[in-house]
C-alpha cells in the first residue's frame, strides 16, 4: 500500500465527506424517507403533492481517528510537522481512520395515491467511504529516524487501506399496506468512481543513517481501478464504466401499545470495476534516499508505490458497498394537552454486513410546533462514545435541519486547527489525546409544492384510483381477506 495514503486520506477527510445519520430517524423529512424507505414524507390533508430539494445538496460527512497517531496527524495537517512523541516503536500499536460521506444532489418525491399512501421518488447522490488501519511506525517513518533507535525492524508496517467512491441513482416506492404496516423499497444503479484496497502482510526496514537512506521490504496485495486515459467527464460523471446495483428494503410497524418498530436493510449491493483495473500480488524491496530531507514524504510514497506496482495484472473485479442492517423502536409522548410539545425517543441498533462494525444509538428529539432539538448518543464496537445534536425547522411544506453526531469532537478539532496554525514551534511533546479525534456535520433542506393532498372524503374531485397498491394487493392475496386494521 502507499504509505502516503495514510496521511493523504487525513487531508482529504475535510474535503470529501456518507455516514449513518441517526438524528434523522422518524423525523418525516425527505432525507429520512430516502434513507429509510418505509418512512412517509407526505401527510394527506396537510402537505402538498410534490417534495423536492431544488438541487440544494443535503450533505452528511463524518470521520474519526483512533490510536497514538492522532496528535502526529493533526500537527501535520494544521502545523506542517509531525509531533511523534505519542508514537511507540515495536509495540504493535495500530491507528484507525474511518471516513464516510453522502451528498444528495437530487431528491424528488411524489404522492401518487391516497389508498395505500403510495409514494414514489427519485434521487441522485454521491457516496465515499474509507477505512485505514496503520501502525505507529508507519506514521513515524515520515518523521525521519527520530522514533527508530535500532537499525532494522520486521513487520512494523503491516497496514491495510480501503477506499471507495461512487454515484448512486435511485428509485423508491413506499406504501402503507395496512393502518399499522408500511413497506418501502429503494432500487439503485451505481457508477463507480474510485476503488483502492491494499493489505501488507509482511514488511521490514533497514536504516543506513550515515548514507541518509533506508531499505524497505514489503509483501502484500493491492487492487484498484484504473483511470488513465479517461477524460474528466468519464472520471467524475456517472458514465457507468464501473456499473453496479444496490437495494434497500424497509418495513415499519405500529403495534397496539403505541411503539413503532422499523427494520431496514440498507445499501445491499456491489460494483463491477472494469477489466482495465489492476490486481497486484507484490513482494520486494527498494531504497529510500535523502531520508532526512523535507522531500521524504514524496520519496517514501514513490518508493513504496514502485514496490506495490509489481506483479500487476489487468482484470475486472467486484466489490461490495457498505450495507447495514438496522433495527429501531420509537414511541411518541405528548407533553401538553394541546399536542404542541412532543418527545419522541428512538433506540437504534446498526450492524454492518461486510465489516465487524456495530453501533447503538439513542435519539431523543423534543419538538415544539415546527421547531425541534435533538440529542443523539452513540456507542460502537470500538468502544467510542459520541454525543450529537440537531436543530430542525419542519413546517407543513418545508424543512431545514443542521447538526452533528459528534459535537464535542467537532468543536475540539476546529479549535485545535485554529490554535495549531498559530503554533508552529514543532514541539515534540506527549499529549493527552483522548479516545479519538474526529468530526461530524450534516445539513439539508427541502420543500413541498403542488396540489394539496386530499383524502377521499374531503376531496373536491372524484378519485378513480384502485383501493390498494402493489404491496397491499400482495398482502390481500396472501391472507385471502382484508386486514381488519386497514
Amino acid at each position: 500500500m502507499k504509505k502516503g495514503l495514510l496521511i493523504c486520506c487525513f487531508f482529504l477527510i475535510t474535503i470529501k465527506g456518507f455516514s449513518q445519520r441517526f438524528s434523522q430517524y422518524n423525523t418525516g423529512t425527505l432525507y429520512d424517507s430516502f434513507e429509510n424507505p418505509a418512512q412517509r414524507s407526505f401527510i394527506p390533508d396537510t402537505t402538498r403533492q410534490f417534495a423536492f430539494n431544488f438541487f440544494l445538496p443535503t450533505i452528511s460527512t463524518q470521520f474519526y481517528v483512533t490510536g497514538n497517531g492522532q496528535e502526529a496527524l493533526k500537527t501535520r495537517a494544521f502545523s506542517n510537522y509531525y509531533n511523534t512523541a505519542n508514537l511507540k516503536t515495536g509495540g504493535g500499536a495500530f491507528n484507525r481512520i474511518n471516513l464516510s460521506s453522502n451528498a444528495y444532489t437530487v431528491m424528488f418525491k411524489v404522492f401518487t395515491s391516497e389508498h395505500g399512501d403510495q409514494e414514489i421518488g427519485f434521487s441522485f447522490n454521491t457516496k465515499a467511504e474509507a477505512r485505514i488501519v496503520g501502525t505507529d511506525e508507519s506514521i513515524s517513518l515520515f518523521n525521519s529516524f527520530t522514533n527508530f533507535p535500532a537499525n532494522s525492524y520486521t513487520n512494523i508496517f503491516n497496514d491495510s487501506f480501503f477506499a471507495q467512491a461512487y454515484h448512486e441513482a435511485s428509485f423508491t416506492y413506499r406504501e402503507q399496506v395496512t393502518k399499522r404496516l408500511s413497506v418501502g423499497v429503494k432500487l439503485s444503479a451505481l457508477s463507480g468512481l474510485y476503488y483502492r484496497k491494499s493489505d501488507i502482510t509482511q514488511s521490514g526496514i533497514t536504516f543506513d543513517r550515515t548514507a541518509d537512506q533506508a531499505t524497505i521490504q514489503l509483501t502484500g496485495t493491492d487492487r484498484q481501478n484504473e483511470t488513465k486515459g479517461l477524460s474528466n467527464a468519464q472520471k467524475y460523471l456517472p458514465a457507468f464504466l464501473n456499473p453496479g446495483a444496490a437495494i434497500s428494503l424497509g418495513t415499519a410497524y405500529n403495534d397496539e401499545s403505541g411503539y413503532k418498530w422499523q427494520v431496514n436493510v440498507k445499501d445491499l449491493g456491489f460494483i463491477h470495476w472494469r477489466s482495465s483495473s489492476t490486481i497486484s500480488t507484490f513482494g520486494g524491496s527498494a531504497l529510500i534516499t535523502d531520508f532526512s530531507k523535507s522531500t521524504r514524504e514524496k520519496t517514501i510514497t514513490t518508493t513504496v508505490d514502485s514496490i506495490s506496482s509489481t506483479g500487476t495484472v489487468r482484470k475486472g473485479f467486484n466489490s461490495p458497498i457498505n450495507g447495514t442492517l438496522e433495527l429501531s423502536i420509537n414511541r411518541t409522548y405528548w407533553l401538553d394537552d394541546d399536542q404542541k410539545l412532543k418527545f419522541s425517543p428512538t433506540l437504534i441498533g446498526s450492524k454492518e454486513f461486510f465489516y465487524s462494525g456495530f453501533t447503538a444509538a439513542l435519539v431523543t428529539p423534543i419538538q415544539y410546533n415546527k421547531y425541534s432539538v435533538t440529542l443523539t448518543s452513540t456507542y460502537n464496537d470500538l468502544k467510542l462514545f459520541a454525543l450529537g445534536g440537531q436543530f430542525m425547522v419542519k413546517a407543513t411544506n418545508s424543512e431545514f435541519f443542521i447538526g452533528s453526531d459528534r459535537l464535542y469532537q467537532t468543536g475540539y478539532l476546529i479549535g485545535d486547527a485554529l490554535h495549531r496554525k498559530a503554533d508552529n514551534s514543532q514541539t515534540q511533546a506527549v499529549v493527552n489525546q483522548g479516545a479519538y479525534s474526529g468530526m461530524d456535520f450534516f445539513i439539508g433542506v427541502s420543500f413541498k409544492f403542488g396540489y394539496l393532498i386530499e383524502r377521499r372524503l374531503n376531496s373536491s374531485s372524484i378519485p378513480m384510483d384502485d383501493e390498494r397498491g402493489f404491496f397491499g394487493k400482495a398482502w390481500y392475496n396472501l391472507f385471502h381477506k382484508k386486514d381488519q386494521n386497514y
